[in-house]
């Protein structure tokens, strides 16, 4: 079963909130006939774009093939949450790369965060950043732990950001008695991911790229001159890009096997109005500690977006159902709020859940499974696969030394095993563990 086609009609996005307020941009072409390129990207999400984008600021001739509509995957459907540092934090990194690669991987990470702000600006893309990003701890313990991290950020990173709240200060900020406390990082912050990842396609069209939708990829030759086969067409280059992330089906096995697609899901409520305040105090983004994240902000007409959930199979559950049980536990004051938007989408975790650089065969390249910290590191992704392309390696094999292993039982098994593991800690979760 194939994941590109199985909770979504061809060449369309999801009836989510951000495709119903998407600034148009005009479709591109299906890709017919015989093409050559320096580079062919599969993949039209943030990492493909952003690598298109860089590569043809260099001077690549770039061609980008997309199995739907640029940002029809988790680029177009996501939170719209850009976080601060790595999904794993300092302290692991620094346990396994040590201090001195730690220190230059956060310092990426920052950079990846700029990265965002500065496309936009620089592009002048139909998006908002707005800024602050909260977290809301549930026991007294993640709380403590919290503040001592924060202590280290400062003390031994230099970050300033992060804003420790108590409790009666989480319940202010955001409305809800579920938690004990938190924090907010003021230099972190969320946007509009859909009109994002448009924003970045029109701005590699207007830089040269030839990008193509509706244009399937079912195979990739390696080799000298790697050759890409769509149904309608083939792309012959010196160099492919994978940015398919949950979407890689099985393009690549090597890749296929560190890096496994999930779905999740968010609901959009109806228009709030005089309600939004006692929701959320300040336009700022919320995630809490919980090991299935609930995610939540307010969309620019003060709808509640709240995400949360998880499945490993390949069809979508009852979404309305699957989030509204964690929305209503959060904000029992919704009960009756009419839902006007639900939908899904795949991304990629890898088992340590840190990004998957590598280098899978001759002439080819790849970056995903950001593990739902990709909007800021897709991006910066897509950057260092250029710097790569263009023999300039070393920030791509600082990211690609992170050990990825491979999920157990492979790709064919690997699935029920995760279930296994992800209910142990749903169960967790709900006795509060």
């Amino acid at each position: 079963m194939n994941l590109l086609h199985v909770n979504d009609k061809r060449g369309e996005y999801p009836q989510s909130y951000y495709a119903a307020t998407a600034t148009p941009l005009a479709a591109f072409p299906m890709l017919k006939g015989q093409h050559t390129a320096d580079v062919c990207i599969v993949g039209g999400g943030y990492t493909g774009l952003s690598a298109a984008l860089h590569l043809a600021e260099r001077g690549y001739d770039v061609v980008l093939v997309e199995a739907h509509k640029v940002g029809f995957g988790a680029s177009g459907r996501n939170g719209g949450q850009v976080g601060s540092g790595q999904k794993k934090d300092q302290v692991w990194v620094e346990k396994t790369v040590g201090k001195e690669n730690a220190h230059r991987l956060w310092s990426l990470a920052e950079e990846a965060k700029a990265l965002v702000k500065s496309l936009i600006a620089d592009h002048a893309m139909p998006v908002t950043f707005h800024p602050g990003v909260a977290l809301a701890c549930r026991t007294e313990a993640e709380v403590r732990d919290t503040r001592a991290y924060a202590e280290k950020l400062h003390r031994d990173y230099g970050y300033t950001h992060l804003e420790p709240l108590d409790q009666s200060a989480i319940r202010r900020l955001i409305g809800s008695t579920a938690y004990k406390g938190g924090e907010i990082d003021r230099d972190a912050g969320h946007l509009h991911p859909l009109n994002y990842a448009l924003g970045l396609a029109a701005a590699a069209a207007r830089a040269g790229v030839r990008i193509f939708e509706n244009s399937e990829v079912h195979r990739v030759e390696p080799g000298a001159r790697p050759v890409l086969r769509t149904s309608a067409g083939h792309v012959t280059c010196d160099t492919v890009i994978l940015a398919a992330n949950g979407y890689l089906g099985q393009l690549n096995l090597e890749v296929a096997s560190k890096v496994m697609p999930i779905n999740n899901f968010i609901v959009a409520t109806e228009p709030l109005g005089d309600r939004a305040k006692d929701i959320l105090a300040e336009p700022v983004a919320v995630a809490d500690s919980r090991f299935v994240v609930n995610y939540w902000r307010l969309s620019e007409d003060n709808r509640l977006l709240f995400g949360g959930g998880e499945s490993y199979g390949y069809r979508f559950p009852d979404i309305l159902k699957t989030v509204s049980k964690p929305m209503l536990e959060v904000y029992p004051q919704l009960k009756g709020t009419r839902i006007n938007y639900a939908w899904g989408g795949t991304l990629a975790i890898t088992m340590n859940r840190m990004p998957c650089f590598a280098r899978p065969a001759q002439n080819i390249l790849s970056a995903s499974g950001y593990s739902g910290h990709g909007v800021a590191m897709a991006t910066l992704a897509g950057k260092l696969l250029a710097e790569a392309t263009a023999a300039q390696t070393e920030r791509f094999d600082l990211m690609a030394s992170l050990p990825q292993p491979r999920f157990p039982g492979g790709v064919t098994f690997r699935s029920p095993l995760l279930v296994m593991a992800m209910t142990w800690y749903a169960m967790r979760d709900r006795l509060g563990l």
